[in-house]
């Protein structure tokens, strides 16, 4: 009995003994695996910074609207006698638009101008008398004020006829008509828009802060999507005197030529101010850049030796300072310096300390024509 307990004892041990043999073994062939494999590298593109100039501008955004635009309305009313114009018609200042039916005004006048060269030569008459003494001073009053009053209404009649008569305050081109032969309108019925095009403005707003930056006459470029591939080119020409104090905003006004009549009022635009352009500066892509919570970041390249001397490519994150951002390419205030070697694209998998291999790579090139979905 002592005899078999001792055989399974003995066999116990050795089963186990040859488990943690072969587990040592196994562990002992991974480290040494561990420790004779290549360290990975990791493709990246690479670019080395070069001091170039730097335009930056402020951006803003804002609606296209005429020079002079305007609801051209009638200021009595009446029925359309006659229509002078066409939907999308350009017209000169002082042409007429529409005629308002005008014959009793009209009939009117004539009556008054018909009594006016009696009432004036009685006038006359009395005036001649009173030197004689054949009349009194009321007499000739009372004809000097028949004749004034009659006058006066003369004019009235003019003025209302002139009234009925809707000019264009403008040289400019008209929008869709709203009215028709015959109908009747009331007093501030909407016949037209009449908008110069000649020249176009845009209303934009911009923070308190870049205020300094910003002065009359001062270039900028808009851009619409109508026209995407076509920036037109405005200079500021107002500037607000006070700042909304509930946003900390002011408002701007810039004008823009717009000879070809390609800017339309209403359309949305957004604005690049042009600022001076500065000199020796450092701009990356913008796809080097790794916003995280603790700031931007750039991966620097340099060159290392192993402990076989072999040369290899380390990479290491660099905090740096930005400025403006404009086309794809970032203003860099601190952190980097002429000849610097930075990674452009493929630094997702990187870490401090890990070895990079640069390869050549047209991902960041911009296409010659972008594709439509």
């Amino acid at each position: 009995m002592k005899k078999w307990i001792a055989s399974a004892i003995l066999l116990a041990i050795l089963v186990f003994g040859s488990v943690i043999g072969f587990n040592m073994f196994k562990a002992s062939k991974i480290k040494e695996f561990l420790a004779n494999r290549p360290i990975p590298e990791f493709p990246v593109t690479s670019e080395t910074i070069k001091l170039q100039e730097w335009t930056p501008h402020l951006r803003a955004i804002g609606f296209i609207e005429p020079i002079q635009g305007v609801n051209i309305a009638n200021e009595v009313a009446g029925k359309v006698a006659r229509i002078n114009f066409e939907s999308g018609q350009k017209l000169k200042a002082g042409d007429p638009l529409i005629y308002l039916d005008s014959e009793v005004e009209v009939a009117n006048l004539k009556a008054a101008q018909g009594r006016m060269p009696a009432v004036e030569r009685n006038y006359k008459r009395m005036s001649a008398l009173l030197g004689k003494g054949s009349v009194s001073q009321g007499q000739v009053d009372d004809a000097e004020a028949e004749f004034l009053a009659l006058q006066g209404q003369i004019e009235s009649y003019q003025a209302t006829i002139s009234q009925r008569v809707i000019r264009a305050p403008f040289d400019g081109i008209t929008g869709l008509r709203n009215v028709f032969l015959g109908s009747y309108l009331t007093a501030g019925s909407n016949i037209v828009r009449l908008e110069d095009v000649s020249k176009m403005r845009l209303r934009f707003t911009v923070p308190q802060n870049d205020l300094n930056k910003i002065h009359i006459g001062q270039a900028l470029n808009i851009f619409v999507d109508a026209e995407s591939d076509t920036p037109f080119t405005g200079t500021i020409s107002a500037i607000e005197p006070a700042v909304n104090y509930q946003s900390g905003l002011i408002q701007v006004q810039a004008d823009i030529p717009n000879k070809a009549q390609k800017l339309r009022s209403g359309m949305f635009a957004k604005a690049n101010i042009i600022l001076p352009t500065l000199i020796t500066q450092i701009i990356i892509p913008e796809t080097a850049i790794n916003y995280t919570l603790y700031g931007e970041t750039v991966y620097l390249l340099s060159e290392q030796k192993n402990k076989t001397g072999d040369k290899f490519l380390q990479a290491d994150q660099r905090i740096v300072t930005l400025g403006k951002s404009k086309d794809g390419s970032i203003h860099v205030l601190e952190g980097l310096s002429e000849s610097d070697l930075i990674v452009t694209s493929g630094q997702v998998r990187l870490s401090n300390g890990a070895h990079v291999k640069v390869i050549e790579s047209d991902i960041l090139n911009k296409p010659a024509e972008i594709p439509t979905l």
